[in-house]
């Protein structure tokens, strides 16, 4: 029997693992799969070993595995098979499959336009996008933000679309506040790239509240589990998944 097992990245505060599982409650509603169960790679529970036994526990005997990150990064090229393979050990009679992060996707770029104009502001012609990662060691990390600050910049011709990290990788949020503060860009829209509330977001909340820039308007976008768009790409890479499950038999 096949069942899917959604991994979230899990957070310390509860409003952040809330909406995660808000989040996949509403994306499980359309997949045609009987067996599906949440887990979380740290700081909640259930953990990824737990929810793989959920799984067997309902009569799983095939297992799709479908990590909810943006980036494809140490969790999901490391962390997550490492304990796939652990499950393997444990439970040898079950088939166990892998599915994509959400990457790098046309309808992405759109949401993070539509978190600019939820704003209610009227975007100035040399308004300025920063977006802000949470941040990985493994430089395809910052390519792959890279190059959707770009197809951001090139799809709806804003100006300038930087990059920044909260951790592991350069440039700092913190250095490009300082920078940003410098800048000649009268407008400046933050677009935190994370999927859900938490420590991250209280964080940068936190910094931008004590910038005073009378002559520069900075405007902190909401996070992007709740744009239409993020379920519909978690849909197709689930689908993907089970498609190829199907192939593979």
């Amino acid at each position: 029997m096949q069942a899917v097992l959604y991994i979230g990245h899990g957070s310390r505060v509860k409003a952040g693992v809330r909406e995660a599982i808000h989040f996949i409650e509403k994306a499980k509603a359309h997949i045609d799969v009987s067996i599906q169960e949440v887990c979380f790679l740290e700081l909640a529970e259930p953990n990824i070993m737990e929810g793989i036994t959920q799984c067997v526990e309902r009569g799983a005997t095939q297992i799709a595995i479908i990590p909810i990150l943006l980036l494809t990064a140490g969790h999901a090229k490391e962390d997550i098979p490492i304990e796939i393979e652990k499950a393997k050990m444990k439970y040898p009679q079950i088939r166990f499959t892998y599915g994509e992060t959400f990457g790098i996707h046309p309808k992405l770029i759109d949401s993070l336009y539509d978190r600019i104009l939820e704003q209610n502001v009227e975007i100035s012609s040399n308004a300025m996008i920063l977006l802000v990662g949470r941040g990985s060691s493994d430089p395809v990390v910052k390519q792959d933000l890279s190059q959707i600050a770009n197809c951001l910049k090139e799809t709806y011709h804003f100006q300038k679309v930087d990059i920044c990290f909260l951790y592991g990788a350069k440039p700092h949020f913190d250095e490009a506040l300082i920078k940003l503060q410098k800048a000649k860009h009268k407008q400046v829209f933050i677009i935190p790239y994370l999927l859900f509330s938490g420590l991250l977001m209280n964080g940068i909340e936190k910094k931008i509240s004590q910038i005073k820039g009378e002559n520069q308007q900075l405007i902190l976008c909401e996070t992007l589990g709740y744009h239409p768009n993020f379920q519909t790409v978690l849909l197709e890479r689930v689908n993907e998944l089970l498609e190829k499950t199907e192939l593979a038999i």
